[in-house]
């Protein structure tokens, strides 16, 4: 996670950012201390980086990045505007890497050579990375994640999903990974529809028949841009609908107040990325 100490709107590159509405810094802060609070208290372990002077976006951790078993890539952002950032969150990921963070094996694997914006748009699925593209991280982007992870070899399928709709750009808002099968050997996303492409709504539901389907109210409120350990999920407190859902799956939403956040465009899954160590 990053603090939001430079957190503020000072550009428009999605749908929900406006010039004209002012940032609360002290509000996002306490907002984004609850959110870290709350991981702590049920047990997470929460990593942080300092965010830099003239990158007010650095608060959407989520995109800093991609770590799987270990393995570390650095992004490369799409708009001028957050460019920077790809190159602080890999200085973070080689320190992380030579303390031993990601475990044994651990390794920094440099910044991405297409445009992919992290966690935004790839979201590990048990054994199956699905990869955002249509506004922000590029198709060839997914195929340089299947050879730099080596994810086939590590037995990890990509699927690449059309997003349609700008106010959902990334990935992350528009799905949200709820149970990864780990424990239970059942996987379960939630996800809305209308977001996708036709051809990536049939996929989805090929691949995830029993999934939560949200509805524009749902994903309106960010309640997709969620984090989930299994049996929580961290979502914006507004998303009340979404709350009611998950609870019918045997979920128990936490919600977060995360207005000032969403200024960004951005809610509890932009503001968390995963860090996976090495299988030993």
């Amino acid at each position: 996670m990053c603090p939001p100490t430079h957190f503020d709107v000072v550009y428009a590159i999605n749908p929900w950012m406006d010039l004209a509405i002012p940032v609360d810094q002290q509000v996002a802060m306490q907002q984004w201390e609850a959110l870290k609070n709350t991981y702590e208290t049920h047990g997470h372990n929460v990593f942080t980086i300092d965010g830099e002077p003239g990158l007010p976006d650095m608060i959407y951790a989520a995109n800093g990045g991609l770590v799987i078993n270990g393995k570390a890539l650095a992004p490369r952002f799409t708009y001028p505007e957050r460019e920077a950032e790809g190159a602080a969150f890999g200085r973070w990921f080689e320190k992380a890497a030579r303390a031993g963070l990601f475990g044994d094996g651990g390794e920094y694997l440099g910044q991405a050579d297409e445009f992919n914006e992290g966690e935004g748009d790839l979201l590990l699925v048990g054994n199956r990375l699905l990869c955002g593209t249509g506004f922000r991280t590029s198709r060839a982007a997914h195929q340089e994640l299947a050879e730099r992870f080596g994810l086939a070899e590590a037995g990890i399928e990509i699927e690449s999903l059309e997003l349609v709709d700008p106010r959902f750009y990334h990935l992350d808002t528009a799905l949200t990974v709820l149970d990864d099968g780990a424990a239970t050997g059942e996987v379960m996303i939630a996800y809305f529809p209308a977001a996708f492409s036709p051809a990536s709504q049939a996929r989805l539901a090929e691949l995830y028949p029993s999934a939560i389907l949200a509805d524009e109210s749902d994903a309106a409120a960010f309640g997709l841009n969620a984090v989930s350990d299994g049996r929580r999920v961290y979502l914006n407190s507004a998303a009340t609908s979404m709350m009611t859902k998950l609870r019918a799956h045997g979920f128990e939403p936490i919600g977060l107040e995360m207005s000032e956040i969403l200024k960004g465009g951005g809610s509890v899954k932009c503001c968390s990325l995963v860090l996976r160590p090495a299988i030993s």
